[in-house]
């Protein structure tokens, strides 16, 4: 720590969660400065530590949820072990669960019990479909979200949909989850009182989904899969240059349709061409348009394509790769990237977007499985002999 004052310094957040949208939460919180004790099953650990084995033996999805926060095992069955939890849970400020459905209240940990108790705590509940409802019960995984939400009858290519390639709908959830603890934190700072947070992952991918949802209400037909273009403006997409690679390029208006003409495809009579003559007949005849562009492009390298865009001020991009984007000038220049320790050795890892300015960001090591259960333990007034029979116990 570097004695910076961070937003959250002084707020306990006790973590019962696996794989990725709850992690993703905690992550986030505790890069503000909270204190999060992360939960895991003893031997065992948040199930997401084994996804793969690419970050020196440690899981992709682990190593990018999880910095800064303690690692405590605790088996939730046995009745030691739930004491521990209730002692955590008795001065913390924030619980978040992802458990499966009723899990949390079978614990006794859900908002109604704790809140009898522990008036001040905010209880974030974060699931696949919501608290009640048909769909309560439901097994929900990231990629059946995407599916549920609409998301994949708008993703992919006209013949065949396609997921997103990051967990989007655990993202979405994670990222509402965090922003409405901070609502929370905020809230009970004028009432005294907690309250519950019940986020929902298919209502966070929903609401995502408002432009497609609203292009397609009262029956109209919904926005098509186009690839990598875009669905309802054109030309907006990646498109392949003379040396192999691809530039992708978007525009916005006619204006930029003009210049684009003129500048980059240097046919500025294609401009007046009628069957190109507002977006929506460009989208309408965006076959024969790609077809006029990428004969453009036929004769110039990528290089030569951004060089013209930029200087029409088209908006562009190149086609990055993930090997790309470790070395981007643009994060480099920006001096985006720390370095973080870790199980498996140190890894890269990016400053968080959006830090008040002059308040670093926590940066603490991604824990290991049961890394801090001994120092949490001896702050709750346990010995080691106690701890040496809970060990015994597998309680820990």
């Amino acid at each position: 720590m570097d004695g910076t004052t961070r937003p959250l310094d002084g707020i306990k957040v006790i973590a019962l969660e696996h794989a990725i949208a709850a992690p993703f939460c905690t992550r986030q919180l505790a890069d503000q400065g909270a204190r999060v004790i992360k939960i895991e099953r003893p031997g065992v650990g948040d199930f997401a530590r084994r996804y793969d084995e690419r970050v020196h033996g440690q899981a992709s999805h682990f190593v990018w949820t999880n910095r800064s926060k303690e690692s405590l095992t605790l088996d939730l069955k046995q009745a030691q072990a739930q004491r521990i939890l209730r002692a955590l849970v008795a001065d913390a400020d924030v619980l978040v669960q992802n458990l499966a459905p009723g899990a949390a209240d079978r614990l006794g940990l859900g908002y109604e019990a704790l809140s009898r108790e522990c008036p001040r705590l905010i209880v974030c509940d974060i699931s696949g479909y919501g608290a009640d409802g048909p769909y309560r019960d439901r097994k929900a995984y990231d990629l059946l979200i995407q599916s549920e939400s609409g998301f994949l009858s708008v993703t992919g290519t006209p013949d065949e949909p396609a997921k997103a390639g990051c967990s989007i709908a655990d993202i979405a959830a994670g990222m509402y989850a965090y922003s409405n603890i901070l609502n929370a934190l905020l809230l009970r700072g004028r009432t005294g009182r907690g309250c519950r947070i019940d986020v929902s992952m298919l209502e966070s991918m929903v609401e995502w989904m408002g432009y497609p949802l609203y292009y397609a209400m009262d029956g109209q037909s919904p926005p098509p899969r186009a690839g990598a273009s875009h669905a309802t403006i054109y030309p907006y997409g990646p498109f392949p240059t003379g040396d192999g690679k691809a530039v992708m390029l978007g525009l916005q208006n006619e204006r930029e349709w003009k210049l684009f003409c003129e500048r980059v495809l240097r046919q500025p009579a294609l401009a007046e061409d009628p069957r190109f003559a507002s977006n929506s007949a460009r989208s309408r005849e965006r076959e024969a348009l790609r077809a006029a562009i990428v004969a453009a492009f036929a004769d110039l390298s990528a290089e030569q394509v951004v060089q013209r865009l930029d200087e029409a001020g088209i908006a562009n991009a190149r086609m990055n790769t993930m090997h790309d984007v470790w070395t981007h000038p643009q994060l480099r220049a920006r001096e985006r990237w720390r370095e973080v320790d870790a199980p498996g050795g140190p890894i890269p890892a990016l400053l968080p977007p959006g830090m008040p300015q002059g308040i670093p960001a926590r940066m603490d090591p991604v824990p290991a499985l049961g890394q801090h259960t001994e120092a949490i333990l001896a702050e709750l007034g346990y010995d080691a002999a106690a701890i040496e029979q809970l060990r015994a116990a597998q309680a820990i």
